[in-house]
């Protein structure tokens, strides 16, 4: 039997903690900057956890155990 693979653009997006949370970096910061506040555009550069509700299938994607 084959392995599963991993989704490859997943596996590009997100990162999984040492507790299994899994980080994702938040969009709006790759153009159209000018219009937008530096306090803003700083906050966009941190990290985020990804949501409960979007746990499960970006966990499939990444064929990570539940």
């Amino acid at each position: 039997m084959p392995k599963m693979k991993t989704n490859s653009s997943a596996k590009k997006r997100f990162r999984v903690t040492g507790t299994g949370k899994v980080k994702r970096s938040k969009a709006f910061k790759n153009h159209i900057l000018t219009k937008k506040s530096t306090k803003r555009k700083r906050a966009l550069g941190n990290d985020a956890i990804v949501n409960d509700r979007d746990m499960s299938n970006v966990k499939f994607m990444l064929r990570i155990g539940k």
